[in-house]
């Protein structure tokens, strides 16, 4: 399926409307309006439930952070299983010269239930050649891995057919055309490698995608059971636990990287894995960083309708009454504490709401602040593809719902910040400012 056909059936309300004003099919029209968000009060991030007011990183730990993380996990996104599957791990195609001689390519498949009963999940990892173990950026991307390279080696997979409801071959696929959006090459000359997967080899991203993903293999979820956005972070934690046996990879400095409801499910992976050194969550948006009690762009009542299949059961409740919601995201910003969080937006990205994601990061960062980290002490929304760099940064680039070249550079420039990678002397990057 083409990218365009994908955005198209799957998530069209998230990326394509919202400069219209448009916010599903009831035709309800979304605020846009800051003079009509209202007013709201956040959840206490540092008031414990019976009143005990948290002042150290030792009572974060301890006392609040499980409360929030319970939150999440009976009323969100789900109780996820644990990481005892017994996933078997089949690297089935390596080179030491690909990209012209630039990295190592390692194509993997990885069975998560174990058994016959799969699904598969088919990794691509580049490392910087000569450079072992490096650090990595680990990506869930909507589309097949060959779309993100035009390397002639990386092998085409059945995609899921929304329409046909069933996976398929693409039809007439080109590879690369999502290159621009990963730069690869880039990320390579910078020291890092990259490891993609395609998220709906984990579970369909559609309300009846648990008949055919990670859910069958486990018994049907109740109430807080996961939905589907805790099914793709459980997959990124077993993508973690190949990546920490491969000796190319430095398994210590993984940075989780996510887009749009990706980059949901990358802060709720980072939120429950701390073994994910970073996180980098791209225009998440609503039920991501995006502050849910903020009327603007989209809202609960939009993913309730449109995406319920994303969120544990007992989240449609909260329709109507996100006051009730017994957390909000600074709160799950607040999880990935002490570790290195950027958050990225865009300008035109109005549905996802680029200035609550900045509100959220700054209600989140007196827990940062717990550990002797920095957050958002800004009370200015920055200027336009300017990073408030921080243990917790936040930027916001000109332009759409997207992953842009910029970002990148920004993306790269924050990993060595806090992961203390080294860029090869004299060697300038795709996409470095001059």
């Amino acid at each position: 399926m083409s990218t365009f056909l994908h955005w198209l059936r799957v998530g069209l309300v998230a990326v394509g409307w919202s400069g219209l004003g448009w916010s599903g099919a009831a035709g309800a029209a979304a605020n846009y309006d800051e003079a009509r968000v209202g007013s709201y009060t956040l959840p206490e991030l540092l008031v414990c439930q019976d009143g005990t007011v948290v002042t150290n990183a030792e009572q974060w730990v301890a006392r609040r952070r499980p409360e929030i993380l319970e939150a999440y996990r009976g009323q969100i996104f789900g109780r996820s299983p644990g990481p005892g599957t017994n996933v078997i791990f089949n690297v089935w195609e390596t080179a030491t010269n690909a990209l012209g001689g630039t990295a190592v390519r390692k194509q993997v498949e990885l069975n998560l239930s174990g058994t016959g009963n799969g699904p598969l999940v088919h990794l691509l990892l580049y490392t910087p050649a000569g450079k072992a173990p490096a650090p990595l950026f680990l990506a869930l991307s909507f589309d097949g891995n060959y779309t993100a390279t035009e390397d002639p080696a990386v092998a085409i997979f059945p995609v899921w057919n929304h329409r046909l409801g069933r996976p398929e071959m693409p039809q007439n696929p080109r590879r690369g055309q999502s290159a621009s959006q990963w730069n690869i090459a880039g990320t390579l000359a910078r020291g890092y490698g990259v490891a993609l997967l395609d998220y709906q080899e984990i579970e369909p991203d559609l309300p009846g995608g648990r008949a055919y993903g990670v859910h069958r293999n486990f018994p049907p979820p109740a109430a807080d059971g996961w939905g589907a956005i805790s099914a793709w972070a459980w997959g990124a934690s077993r993508v973690l636990d190949y990546l920490v046996t491969d000796p190319q990879v430095d398994a210590r400095r993984v940075i989780l990287f996510g887009h749009s409801r990706l980059g949901k499910t990358a802060l709720w992976a980072g939120a429950q894995d701390d073994r994910f050194a970073a996180v980098i969550a791209n225009c998440s948006g609503e039920m991501g960083a995006a502050l849910s009690r903020r009327d603007y762009g989209e809202t609960v009542d939009d993913v309730v309708r449109h995406f319920p299949h994303w969120m544990a059961g007992n989240f449609p409740q909260y329709a109507g009454h996100w006051t009730n919601l017994p957390v909000d995201a600074h709160c799950l910003l607040a999880l990935i504490a002490p570790r290195p969080l950027y958050l990225n937006t865009g300008s035109e990205d109005r549905w996802g709401d680029p200035r609550g994601e900045f509100l959220a990061a700054r209600a989140a960062t007196p827990v940062y602040e717990l550990f002797g980290r920095t957050g958002i002490r800004e009370t200015d929304f920055p200027p336009l593809d300017q990073v408030l760099r921080h243990d917790l940064s936040f930027s916001c680039h000109t332009g759409k719902h997207a992953v842009l070249p910029l970002d990148w550079a920004h993306f790269w420039d924050f990993a060595d910040a806090h992961l203390g990678n080294e860029q090869p002397r004299n060697q300038k990057t795709k996409g470095d400012r001059e």
